[in-house]
């Protein structure tokens, strides 16, 4: 399965969803453009079996009930590309007709280890693709995570540690009487030496998180002076927000962008 080159019609739509730790990221692709693009939650088995009882315009409705108005033709439904760091919702996508799930070894990243997330390895690429390389990526997701390569396409490497929410969450759940601090409430930086045990747990949380991204960026940046470095996820304002005032020379550098999955997906089948 492959899209169509270079029709931006109704005929050449397809679809590319991001199954990540926690929700479902979809893109509506019109040929090699995004059209729209949303989040909805992971799907039950149930949801594809009710597929055969609707119309296949209607398919989204089932599958994703939060999805925007969308071009869809009636018939049949859009490819569907997709890529997936949970393998119990890769089961349940594999009964969608028309589906392609693209694998690492797909990825023309050069020096991939086999247990990298197919998430990073596409974001890398994508962000490479878009931007140039060498490229460091940094996702700030249900894990934060940094992920490079050199001019040649090579993976250089990265790291992983568990991102805001799971920090704030794992305080609560694996403590006795530390209460949850919802990331949502915390927009700006909070005060660094606290006088409540919120504002405790949101200062170290916080202050050690942005001093850990501002050490991986600036040690990459000695090894490569010239490269861009591009933020995505769910966290990504909030993070993008903290480093503008504590790190304004270096948030100021950063590139954000949402869709690098997407854009990593699109590169494998167009460019």
């Amino acid at each position: 399965m492959k899209p169509q080159k270079h029709q931006e019609n109704t005929d050449n739509l397809w679809l590319a969803l991001e199954i990540g730790n926690s929700r479902l990221h979809w893109a509506l692709f019109a040929g090699e453009r995004i059209s729209k693009t949303w989040d909805s939650d992971h799907l039950c088995a149930e949801s594809l079996k009710q597929l055969p009882e609707v119309a296949s315009g209607d398919f989204l409705s089932v599958i994703s009930p939060s999805s925007p108005p969308l071009p869809i033709p009636p018939s049949p439904p859009p490819p569907l590309l997709l890529s997936s760091v949970v393998p119990s919702q890769t089961e349940i996508w594999q009964t969608y007709y028309n589906v392609r799930v693209i694998t690492l070894e797909e990825v023309p990243i050069k020096g991939m280890y086999p247990t990298l997330g197919i998430d990073r390895a596409l974001s890398l690429y994508g962000a490479g693709s878009t931007f140039g390389f060498p490229v460091l990526v940094i996702d700030a997701g249900t894990a934060l995570t940094f992920t490079g390569a050199d001019s040649d396409k090579n993976l250089v490497g990265g790291a992983i540690l568990p991102g805001l929410g799971l920090q704030f969450a794992s305080l609560t759940q694996k403590t006795g009487q530390l209460p949850l601090v919802e990331t949502q409430n915390i927009s700006s930086l909070p005060s660094r030496f606290a006088l409540s045990t919120p504002d405790a747990i949101a200062s170290g949380i916080i202050y050690t998180l942005v001093a850990g991204i501002k050490d991986f960026v600036e040690a990459w940046w000695c090894e490569f002076p010239e490269s861009k470095v591009v933020i995505k996820g769910g966290d990504r304002t909030l993070v993008i927000n903290y480093m503008r005032s504590q790190y304004p020379e270096i948030a100021a550098r950063l590139i954000v962008e949402p869709n690098l999955i997407f854009w990593g997906m699109r590169s494998l089948f167009f460019l």
